[in-house]
């Protein structure tokens, strides 16, 4: 497995990392017996960089992440974040997200639910509008001065949220959504990401399966399976969507590979600085995503696709309105 630096000070990771929040909630039931091989499976396969979040089915992927390398942590990074109340169930401290009071509480929670005595990567999951970012990142710097924090992090942050937190503390990666159907951070976050040495974590790189070209229509989702309530998966706007995913299935072809793996080149393409984290809970996806780091897409292929997706063309916000209010705060 390849490896590439997280930002300009950060440690090296797998390109390929590993997203876990599927396994304990979102997609279909839990397995944690397969999610537990998957994951001692993608360590086997030298991806050393496992992602997870307290809000997590509300730290219980966190416990399950602290199962699974129960006696075998050594080499792997371990990626958390905290404040996203909203997914955890809302909380029940009394304080918002990013509370610099609330910040220690989730760390020590977190670190007890892993079964560790430090975190590699610690992130805010989502920027709490009701805290200056400064207060927040001040309090994330203070467990690195602890010892409880390697490096910090920031998930679907806006540029000038990134630019004044890196003032209090060096960010080292921000982990957004990016990928073939998701480019909006091309414009602004990623051009602020690289002028300050910040590293990019890509989340949902299959743009959550539907670039595997295995999810064109509503009837290969299970029922509980939460992408039914995002708007890009609705009947129409997929409909509109499958029609944009024939040059990945015609260069997959080509190169006898998956799709899935196509579209994970397409972002690893992107830049040196970029490592995806494509989620599953199954070993035979986990092997396949891994095996994109060796699919090599010439210069027209990467035109192609980028011509065939360009940003703005998915039908569907990538979230409920919701949650959009959430992002690029």
């Amino acid at each position: 497995m390849h490896k590439r630096r997280l930002g300009k000070n950060g440690p090296e990771v797998s390109m390929i990392g590993l997203g876990c929040m599927g396994m304990s909630i979102s997609y279909g039931e839990p397995n944690d017996e397969e999610s537990i091989a998957t994951i001692r499976r993608a360590i086997d396969l030298g991806v050393n960089l496992l992602v997870t979040s307290d809000a997590y089915g509300n730290g219980v992927n966190e416990e399950l992440l602290g199962k699974a390398l129960k006696g075998g942590r050594e080499g792997v990074l371990i990626a958390t974040k905290f404040g996203n109340l909203r997914l955890a169930g809302g909380g029940t401290s009394g304080l918002s997200g990013g509370h610099p009071d609330y910040v220690p509480r989730a760390c020590d929670a977190s670190l007890k639910r892993l079964g560790v005595d430090v975190i590699d990567l610690y992130g805010l999951h989502r920027v709490d509008p009701a805290v200056p970012v400064e207060d927040t990142v001040g309090a994330m710097a203070r467990l690195v001065e602890r010892g409880k924090v390697r490096y910090l992090a920031l998930s679907e942050a806006g540029p000038q949220t990134i630019r004044r937190a890196h003032k209090v503390h060096p960010i080292t990666t921000l982990e957004t959504e990016y990928s073939l159907w998701s480019r909006d951070i091309e414009k602004e976050i990623l051009p602020a990401c690289r002028e300050l040495g910040i590293g990019y974590i890509a989340y949902a790189p299959l743009g959550r399966g539907f670039l595997t070209a295995t999810i064109k229509s509503l009837d290969a989702l299970l029922p509980k399976d939460r992408r039914r309530e995002h708007p890009r998966f609705q009947a129409e706007n997929l409909k509109r969507n499958v029609e944009l995913l024939a040059p990945v299935e015609e260069i997959a072809a080509a190169k006898k590979c998956t799709p899935a793996r196509v579209a994970l080149a397409w972002v690893l393409a992107q830049g040196e600085d970029i490592v995806t984290i494509p989620g599953t809970k199954r070993r035979k996806y986990l092997e396949d995503n891994a095996a994109a780091v060796d699919v090599k897409l010439t210069r027209e292929e990467v035109e192609r696709l980028s011509q065939a997706f360009p940003a703005g063309v998915t039908a569907g916000t990538r979230y409920p309105e919701k949650q959009m209010r959430a992002l690029g705060i």
